[in-house]
């Protein structure tokens, strides 16, 4: 980082800065999986603890702290953005949202096993739809001119033959 700033002429507290703001800066070595737990408001509230508990447990390391045989490295994490899926966790690229103790075990288990969990939410919910299921734009889209009174379409069309008239007699 110090020859980052020298290259950049920058005091060098300013690398240090954003190098340990932004949790996409390792810096230190991590496992073959970087395991980051989202412990922001939304997902504390959707039991994120759990999620933090489940992860020391299965893989007997502590936040911050790598596997012994570099497989898995345990990081929390700040706001991931997938609050409405909450609690999720990050897994190098992939998120898995809408987490419960066993789904914890399940995705770790496969990754120590070589096996590639799907991921997305766990509960098959698509995209960020509310859990309940949709609540509107339920129905196709109507066409054009729906809900519009007739005097209104009327008084439209009859005022676009008036500009006609003007233009073609002016």
């Amino acid at each position: 980082m110090n020859y980052v700033a020298e290259y950049l002429d920058m005091a060098p507290m300013r690398i240090y800065e954003v190098a340990t703001f932004y949790t996409m800066f390792n810096r230190t070595p991590v496992g073959k999986y970087h395991v980051q737990v989202c412990t922001t408001t939304p997902c504390m509230l959707r039991d994120s603890d759990m999620v933090v508990r489940a992860c020391k447990a299965n893989l007997g390391i502590g936040l911050g702290d790598t596997t012994g045989d570099k497989m898995f490295t345990l990081t929390e994490v700040e706001c991931l953005g997938a609050c409405v899926n909450a609690p999720m966790m990050q897994v190098n690229d992939a998120y898995y949202e809408d987490l419960s103790e066993n789904d914890v075990h399940e995705i770790l288990n496969d990754l120590r096993e070589g096996r590639t969990p799907k991921p997305g939410s766990r509960i098959d919910r698509f995209a960020s739809e509310p859990i309940t299921g949709l609540t509107s734009l339920t129905n196709p889209p109507t066409g054009p001119g729906y809900g519009v009174r007739d005097d209104f379409v009327t008084n439209f069309f009859w005022g676009l033959e008036y500009v006609r008239y003007i233009k073609k007699y002016n």
